[in-house]
This record gives structure tokens, C-alpha cells and sequence, in this order.
């Protein structure tokens, strides 16, 4: 895979009208970290709400440099299955992708999210999380420079031990095939979005500031990814034997 090195790291994200704001009451959110990093820095309006694709296109480019249409296919899924409370075909809040769509867009065994069965798909769980942080070895690191990255066979490994936690933990656990190729995708999704060529690795801090906070932990990187980027790391993440 060669994805190219991200830019630097920029935790405060200083650049005027892109400052981090965390979600306030009435905003609007979703279950994926991504979109609601792009809301947080007013990538996508900041409320979450009434957000078309053309919203979705400017903001993934200019703030995680793929390629435009990368996403389009995702939009397109939420309008089929009729996601959407706008009272507008053509957009969406973010909440909708949770609490109207679970096995459409959302589904059982989230990285960060507890299931549907529990009542609550839509918040970043920290129990949940602090397992995965766990597997991740997230606060652990050493002299070895290494140890500040996840590898492709950490984030595998530890995405198919939380499905196998969600299986056991939840008797309507659904094995879709949305189920089946979404979650290794979204590992795959992040995996691309915070991965550095140069060391092979995604940097333990992005991953925590990207879930934890919904912060972006990056200037914008310089070189443009694509769908086929994340195809190619989809396709890593599953040759892992787990």
C-alpha cells in the first residue's frame, strides 16, 4: 500500500473557521467518528443537519483530501433506504444514519458504538471503547518507535474480537451481509484516513484524538486518496488471520 505520509500533526487544528467546537445541544450526530470530526470543524455545518452530497464532496476533500466522490455511494445508500427526517430527499442529519437505518447504513459491532439492541447505537460508548483501546495497546508505548503505530494486523485482529464480543453479548446480533463486509470496511475506512506511508502505521495519537475527541489530528494530508485506497487496505485488513 502506498498511501503517502499524512501531513503534520496539528492537534489544535488552528486554521480560522475549522477551529474544533464539540457537538452543543440540538446538533445533530452521527455513529461515524468521520462525519462528526467534519462537523466539529465546521466542515459539514456544524449542527449536523440538512446536509446534502455536495456538502459531504466539499468536506472530505478539503479536510481529509479524498478524492471528492469517494463517498457518493454511501449518500446514495441512506436516500434508498429513506433515512432521512428532513422532510428533504436530498438530505440528511447525521442522527439519521443511526436511528433509522440500523443493517442500511449503521450496523451491529461498531469499533465505538454499543448495538441497537442495547438502546443507544448512536454515542460513543467508553466501555466499548476502552476494550478496543486495550486490544489497540493504545496507551502503551516504549522506546520503540514502533510502538506509537497500529499495524493492519492490530486493527484486524482487534475489529474481529469486538464482533465476537457483540455476537456474544447480543442476542439479535445480525450476520448480514452489510454486517460482513461494513466492518472490516470501517477499519479499513480509518485505517486509510490516518495512516502514514512513511512508517507503515496509523499514529496511536490520531486514532485516540479521532475517536475519543472527534478531533482532527492533522493538517490536511497532500496527497489525494480514493476509493481504491481504502479497497486496497479493506483488502489487507482481511488477509489478516484473526
Amino acid at each position: 500500500m502506498a498511501l503517502g505520509s499524512l501531513a503534520t500533526a496539528l492537534p489544535n487544528h488552528p486554521f480560522k473557521g475549522h477551529e474544533w467546537i464539540p457537538a452543543g445541544p440540538g446538533d445533530s450526530r452521527s455513529p461515524c467518528p468521520g462525519l462528526n470530526v467534519l462537523a466539529n470543524h465546521n466542515y459539514l455545518p456544524r449542527s449536523g443537519k440538512n446536509i446534502d452530497l455536495p456538502s459531504i464532496q466539499a468536506a472530505v476533500a478539503a479536510a481529509y483530501n479524498y478524492a471528492p466522490n469517494t463517498f457518493d455511494s454511501a449518500f446514495i445508500q441512506a436516500q434508498d433506504c429513506h433515512l432521512t427526517t428532513t422532510g428533504n430527499f436530498s438530505t440528511i442529519n447525521l442522527s439519521d444514519l443511526a436511528k433509522h437505518g440500523h443493517n442500511c447504513v449503521e450496523f451491529d459491532g461498531s469499533l465505538s458504538r454499543n448495538d441497537l439492541f442495547f438502546g443507544d447505537n448512536l454515542h460513543f460508548d467508553p466501555r466499548i471503547w476502552s476494550t478496543m483501546a486495550k486490544r489497540l495497546d493504545l496507551n502503551k508505548v516504549s522506546h520503540d518507535p514502533k510502538s506509537k503505530y497500529i499495524t493492519v494486523e492490530q486493527a484486524a485482529k482487534a475489529r474481529a474480537a469486538r464482533v465476537a464480543d457483540a455476537m456474544k453479548a447480543n442476542p439479535n446480533f445480525t450476520v448480514s451481509d452489510l454486517e460482513m463486509n461494513g466492518s472490516p470496511g470501517t477499519t479499513a475506512l480509518y485505517l486509510t484516513t490516518l495512516w502514514d506511508d512513511t512508517v507503515g502505521g496509523a499514529p496511536k495519537e490520531w486514532v485516540k484524538s479521532f475517536f475519543e475527541w472527534e478531533k482532527l489530528p492533522f493538517t490536511r494530508p497532500l496527497k489525494q486518496k480514493t476509493g481504491e485506497d481504502i479497497g486496497n487496505m479493506l483488502t489487507a485488513v482481511l488477509a489478516v488471520k484473526v
